[in-house]
């Protein structure tokens, strides 16, 4: 099965439906080569199952292949966040956080706001990719559990640390403030030439994209103070 995200091609060998059946939007039928080619070998999934006993195969494999997608990318000046995505007139804007902070509450409200101009680009786990220059922010069916995700890229314009308040407010903050956060929000390879592949990304991607700190409620005028701050 051959997809296309991230502006990559990539030969997907996968065996269950599961898999196939998330990628649909995702089906590549152009006339580009091959970037990469990830596989569901043996080897691989009986390494997926011990470190996730209990799930079933077919959500293995998903995961089985999308490990290989986020350490081949590496390749290609690209790395995953765990965060929530949405682009507005264009622009990616990010929310990065620990699991039940809010992100997928947080960008409903900036769906709701802006209605049209607004799309969800990945809710969980977005790619982020240098393109031309600029990293964006790149949609994949790999979304969490509410499978919010969009086939696009766009220029990242910010990317906001989340954490719960009572009242809205958001201050920007340099890299090294941000940096532990973001570094448990990546996913870590577990070789030494990986590893520093992606420091030296996630390195760029802190010197180049606008990073904030956002304390927010769940009331909709903290998607109108987070871009307004980030502007």
């Amino acid at each position: 099965m051959i997809i296309k995200m991230a502006d990559l091609v990539i030969d997907m060998r996968i065996k269950k439906a599961y898999t196939a059946d998330m990628c649909q939007a995702y089906i590549y039928t152009g006339l580009r080569p091959v970037d990469f080619v990830v596989e569901s070998t043996r080897e691989l999934m009986i390494r997926e199952y011990q470190e996730n006993p209990g799930y079933a195969l077919d959500y293995l494999e998903s995961l089985c292949i999308y490990r290989q997608i986020c350490e081949k990318i590496l390749d290609y000046d690209g790395m995953l966040l765990h965060a929530a995505a949405v682009a507005v007139d264009g622009q990616a804007y990010l929310f990065s956080a620990l699991s039940g902070t809010g992100k997928t509450t947080h960008m409903r409200l900036w769906l709701e706001k802006f209605g049209d101009r607004a799309a969800v680009v990945n809710g969980d786990k977005p790619l982020l990719r240098k393109l031309d220059g600029v990293f964006h922010a790149c949609g994949t069916p790999w979304s969490g559990k509410e499978a919010l995700n969009t086939n696009m890229t766009a220029p990242i314009r910010g990317i906001c640390i989340l954490e719960r308040a009572q009242q809205n407010w958001i201050k920007k903050i340099t890299p090294q403030e941000g940096l532990h956060t973001m570094l448990t929000q990546t996913m870590r390879p577990k070789n030494a030439s990986g590893m520093q592949k992606m420091l030296g990304i996630l390195d760029d991607l802190l010197r180049t994209v606008p990073l904030y700190r956002l304390g927010c409620n769940m009331e909709p005028e903290a998607a109108e103070v987070a871009y307004n701050g980030m502007q």
